[in-house]
């Protein structure tokens, strides 16, 4: 049995992507291993090909045409054999001790008959050139070491969520939540740890520090100036997922606990976007960001405006002016340089 499938999306990752297979690896025979050749350039599909000749009973490669991240995410989830899926980018790579942990558990459940749709676990921002490691860490949040449901689960600070990293799904949750994520776009990982919420009933949370998420590259799409250059693709995952929360969401009943974190999560991104508008003093960029609230509101008037309540409360009792305390936050929540 395939206890948990890990996806590594790579394009021209020839330089990093050793590490990140080399750290599934040691999951051992119940991991099977996707590395998705996003249409490279360079090398990455032959480095892909020989861990495949290497370790033919656990590494598959498919080699695609490029459509970008979550082009290559949406193949990953459609060939796992894995109970459990998780994503790891190539430049990533997971804490082996703490790997162990999740393996064991997912054993533990294998011989139970036990289950959870969602196992969140905390990440590490492994920044270059900085000694300190930051970890993020969901303690007091939600239980931890039980399974239990939406109920259960506390609010969370203005800078805090759940992200892609901290993530382990289901794999039939992931594809029961209908998720498709856009091609040729940044961001999506915000749609992946967002659109299948609806479809989870019972968590787990695996107090570990699972996954590393290597920061500092100037390319690297959380760097404020990549970010800044790229707001349209930030734009269009932040509305999209407005009108998940406004329109998919609107007639469904769910947990009241489960649609006030969706809120929270909806507001921090909102927020992100509109400081990341605001950074320059470029008039295009403020227009960019004024005219996304625009159609926001226009969508669904009520929504926009509980999303502005929840972003002034973020920055409003703080020492310092809203802009500044609404970036330190979007620091906090992006990691970006």
């Amino acid at each position: 049995m395939t206890l948990l499938t890990a996806v590594v999306p790579c394009f021209n990752a020839e330089a990093y992507m050793k590490r990140a297979v080399d750290s599934l690896l040691t999951g051992g025979e119940s991991v099977e291993i996707i590395i998705v050749d996003d249409g490279s350039t360079d090398q990455t599909g032959h480095l892909a090909d020989r861990y495949a000749k290497q370790f033919p009973d656990l590494v598959r490669v498919v080699h695609k045409a490029n459509g970008g991240h979550g082009s290559a995410v949406n193949v990953g989830i459609e060939q796992a054999s894995g109970k459990y899926l998780k994503v790891i980018d190539a430049d990533d790579w997971l804490d082996p001790q703490a790997y162990a942990e999740l393996i064991a558990l997912l054993q533990k459940w294998e011989d139970s008959g036990d289950q959870a749709d969602l196992i969140v676990s905390n990440f590490v921002y492994e920044k270059q050139g900085k000694r300190h490691k930051k970890a993020v860490r969901y303690i007091g949040k939600m239980p931890d070491g039980e399974l239990f449901g939406w109920e259960r689960l506390k609010t969370f600070n203005p800078w805090q969520y759940m992200v892609m990293h901290s993530m382990v799904y289901r794999t039939a949750i992931l594809r029961q939540s209908g998720l498709k994520l856009p091609e040729h776009s940044f961001y999506v990982d915000n749609l992946y740890a967002f659109v299948p919420l609806p479809s989870v009933k019972v968590l787990y949370y695996l107090n570990v520090d699972l996954y590393r998420y290597w920061t500092g590259r100037e390319d690297q799409s959380v760097n404020e100036r990549v970010m800044l250059r790229r707001i349209d693709q930030q734009i269009v995952i932040n509305e999209r997922m407005f009108d998940v929360y406004s329109s998919d969401l609107r007639d469904c009943y769910l947990q009241p606990n489960l649609m006030r974190y969706m809120l929270h999560y909806l507001s921090v991104l909102s927020l992100v976007t509109s400081v990341l508008c605001k950074l320059d003093d470029d008039p295009e960029l403020q227009e960019k960001g004024k005219a996304m609230w625009a159609r926001m509101a226009y969508r669904d008037p009520k929504l926009a405006q509980k999303l502005r309540m929840l972003i002034l409360g973020h920055v409003s009792h703080a020492p310092i002016r809203p802009t500044r305390v609404g970036y330190r936050i979007a620091r906090a929540v992006m990691g970006f340089n």
